[in-house]
């Protein structure tokens, strides 16, 4: 029987270089990959999934053009405002944004805190969205929280754990990136410590359902031992 991992983290890699494949405009790349994450949501949904977690913006992102970027941020608060949150909120869903939120604008924040908001009582499972997100920018926020509250704390994985921005969720089962590149690239680097790792060669926007159940059948065929 193939095993579904409860938490699934994605790396959304190859909107570009899929577009540019096609002669198409960036843009029309991170326009399809969106949609494919609409379907993702739907197919995790019905096979299992509880906790999806997709990297959608990282810290490192803000180095592109000014023009890409305000492409971007147009692009996902689209997808976080009222009208497309409100079928997640049906379902029971909790969304999360986790990340360096000040570095957004304040519209952008303001769209964040009222999806946020709408779901923060559903039960039925949770969405991350890591928006301007990296993962020693994680530790690191840890880490000022825990000193703000005591400035000689003893330091133990739990109580970083506490202050992560995914705080009281259980580490991803599986990790997926696709595009072909075979690597972490900052993301959930101290919640991955144990996470089994697959990588796909196609360009986001052409990731099928098989391809996901195809990763799933390969999660299941692995034996995870936690350093045992």
């Amino acid at each position: 029987m193939t095993k579904v991992p409860y938490h699934l983290a994605v790396i959304i890699d190859g909107n570009r270089r899929w577009a540019k494949k096609r002669g198409l405009p960036s843009f029309e790349g991170h326009r399809r990959g969106l949609e494919k994450v609409k379907k993702l949501g739907k197919w995790c949904k019905e096979k299992g999934v509880k906790v999806l977690t997709l990297f959608a913006f990282s810290t490192e992102n803000w180095d592109r053009s000014k023009t890409e970027i305000k492409y971007l941020m147009r692009l996902l608060k689209e997808a976080l405002s009222k009208k497309n949150i409100q079928g997640i909120n049906k379902e029971g869903m909790r969304i999360k944004i986790i990340g360096q939120k000040d570095r957004l604008s304040r519209e952008m924040q303001e769209t964040i805190r009222a999806a946020e908001d709408l779901t923060k009582e559903n039960k039925n499972g949770i969405l991350n969205i890591a928006l301007s997100y990296g993962g020693r920018a994680e530790i690191i926020n840890a880490v000022e929280n825990i000193v703000k509250k005591n400035p000689s704390p003893k330091i133990t994985e739990d109580l970083i754990n506490q202050n992560l921005w995914t705080a009281g969720e259980p580490d991803p089962d599986l990790i997926i990136r696709t595009g072909g590149e075979e690597r972490i690239s900052n993301f959930l680097i101290w919640q991955t410590a144990y996470s089994e790792l697959y990588f796909s060669k196609k360009y986001w926007p052409d990731f099928t359902e098989d391809d996901l159940d195809e990763a799933f059948r390969e999660y299941s065929r692995r034996q995870r031992r936690f350093g045992r």
